[in-house]
């Protein structure tokens, strides 16, 4: 995969999530910049999935390609549907989904790395 934007992904989220959790510390529920937040992630992740594309299509697919493409489509939905819970949820735990789907970002870029890695390309 192309690392410079697995690791900008990886470090928005954790940036996100870091931001989400200070809000929650203070008390404060999800508000618009929260929104805006989530939407400049959600892009990069679009432009990981994009990369990722092109370059399956390029230089071939890895060794466990449903998995690769299961993480990839949960890496899409998981922030939209944190938002979406956490707007929902008019408290400061609203903004504490935020935190946990920020964080499983990260998880879910290194695993995609993972899988690439042992596929051997």
């Amino acid at each position: 995969m192309f690392a410079v934007v697995d690791y900008t992904v990886i470090v928005a989220s954790l940036a996100y999530a870091a931001w989400a959790l200070l809000a929650v510390v203070l008390g404060r529920p999800p508000r618009e910049p929260y929104v805006i937040g989530a939407g400049v992630v959600e892009a990069l992740i679009f432009v990981q999935v994009v990369v990722a594309i092109v370059v399956m299509a390029v230089d071939g697919a890895p060794s466990d390609l449903a998995t690769f493409i299961g993480y990839l489509l949960m890496i899409v939905v998981i922030l939209p549907l944190g938002l979406f819970w956490a707007l929902a949820e008019k408290s400061r735990w609203g903004t504490a989904v935020l935190v946990v789907a920020a964080l499983v970002i990260p998880v879910l870029v290194v695993r995609m790395q993972q899988i690439w890695d042992a596929g051997g390309t």
